[in-house]
């Protein structure tokens, strides 16, 4: 079978950059939701005291 006028490796380079261009899509959006989760998240406030757990017991 002979497809004349239709460049094989022109459809699968445009493909090739779409694909590209979605996984940076999906990748930058990734990041912002790493973000926005990092921003909510509740920061502890320090301690008055800081020697509380600055000592560990070990045992063997």
């Amino acid at each position: 079978m002979d497809i004349s006028g239709v460049s094989t490796s022109g459809v699968s380079g445009a493909l090739e950059i779409k694909s590209a261009q979605l996984a940076k899509d999906r990748i930058e959006q990734d990041g912002q939701a790493a973000l926005q989760l990092l921003e909510s998240a509740d920061v502890p406030t320090q301690s008055a005291n800081s020697n509380v757990g600055s000592i560990i017991n070990t045992y063997a």
